[in-house]
């Protein structure tokens, strides 16, 4: 952690001859409620100690100098001729100046070195952390005055409209709001929210990278959310007070049971229930019982597994793996799904046991080494230095 903030800071003064400003933007993991954000439901996610490190100095012209120290890539710009870059990575960056820039705020050019230890395609949110970090950081830099809440608004934007990727809002709102120790309860409908505890000192969040992403992933995600979409116009015809999935109950769904298709019914049931099982284990936080939050972990993987079909071989292997294991409390997949990691709660004395068990089962099956990351629950983007 350290050591990529020294290599940051390092970096730029080395360019730029300057002591710069030093801001930390966390990565973040979803403990519950998947596939839910865009069904206007609820989700459960957490600000982790991985992060995006900036180092930045305001430029008394128009021009901005941008490094990633990770990939050892610059692109240069002016701050209001505000283009689509052929760097992938630097359209993150610049639709956070063209955000800025459309609320009406004026910023000069700066310099910014960033990089860190957020793992690239793992699903820890390394997107938000650049675009709600830049964000946060310019703000401050500038004394633009916008709060919090626009901040999450802008960088969300930045995603939808100058990269061309239709996000929801979770990743970049934790990425602000994140609270040590505290999970935060996100209603994806109103964006009102709530905390809640998370403290156990024997347990921990454990990250088990499968190592593979599968093509389908993307057009899959496409499918799930028509489908969504079509359960709920079928259901509003029995009562108009429907627009998403967040207004239909249990009872109701079975009783229109026959007047959806099989998966379109399947679908809906995983969403619906999904949420009931976010607003029940925040009261199993509340109350300091992990063994029944744990259950729910399960139960989220099962019926991403068979009712919502967006797992895969080498995820149901690391979630069966773990049910197995003693000092394992609970286990799922995180993410859109078809690759990417499982989140796993470990007690802390077991953890090198979990690895070694992991690992072997793993191998044997598919040839390949898992990654694990060991993760705390931190506070949200903030200046270190």
């Amino acid at each position: 952690m350290i050591l990529e903030m020294g290599k940051v800071k390092s970096e730029f003064e080395r360019l730029f001859n300057k002591k710069p400003v030093i801001i930390r933007s966390p990565g973040r993991v979803n403990l519950i409620g998947e596939h839910t954000d865009y069904n206007e439901g609820f989700v459960l996610p957490a600000a982790i100690d991985k992060f995006i490190y900036f180092a930045i100095h305001p430029e008394k012209d128009n021009k901005c100098y941008l490094h990633a120290a990770d990939l050892n890539e610059s692109c240069e710009f002016e701050v209001n001729k505000l283009e689509k870059s052929e760097k992938s990575w630097a359209n993150y960056l610049i639709g956070v100046l063209d955000q800025i820039k459309k609320l009406g705020h004026e910023i000069r050019g700066f310099e910014c070195v960033f990089g860190g230890d957020i793992p690239i395609g793992a699903g820890l949110s390394s997107s938000a952390a650049i675009e709600a970090g830049l964000a946060f950081a310019l703000n401050e830099l500038f004394e633009l005055g916008i709060d919090k809440f626009n901040l999450v608004k802008l960088s969300q934007k930045a995603e939808n409209e100058f990269v061309g990727v239709q996000c929801g809002i979770m990743d970049q709102f934790i990425n602000i709001f994140g609270k040590e120790n505290k999970v935060l309860k996100l209603d994806c409908r109103s964006l009102d929210y709530e905390y809640f505890p998370f403290e156990n000192k024997e347990l921990i969040i454990v990250l088990c990278d499968t190592q593979v992403k599968h093509s389908l992933a993307a057009t899959e995600y496409n499918l799930r959310r028509k489908q969504c979409e079509d359960g709920v116009a079928k259901l509003s015809k029995f009562d108009s007070s429907i627009n998403s999935l967040r207004d239909v109950n249990l009872n109701f769904l079975y009783e229109h049971q026959n007047d959806l298709d099989p998966v379109t019914f399947k679908r809906c049931e995983f969403v619906i229930k999904e949420n009931e099982r976010v607003e029940s284990a925040c009261t199993d936080l509340s109350i300091n019982n992990f063994s029944a939050f744990g259950e729910k972990m399960y139960q989220s993987h099962e019926g991403l597994k068979n009712g919502y079909e967006v797992s895969c071989k080498e995820l149901d292997l690391l979630v069966d793996i773990a049910s197995q294991l003693e000092g394992v409390t609970g286990a799922r997949m995180m993410g859109g799904g078809f690759g990417g990691c499982t989140i796993n709660l470990v007690e802390e004395k077991r953890i090198e046991d979990f690895k070694k068990n992991v690992s072997v089962k793993y191998f044997e099956k598919f040839g390949v080494e898992p990654k694990f990351y060991i993760s705390e629950i931190v506070g949200g983007t903030e200046i270190v230095e």
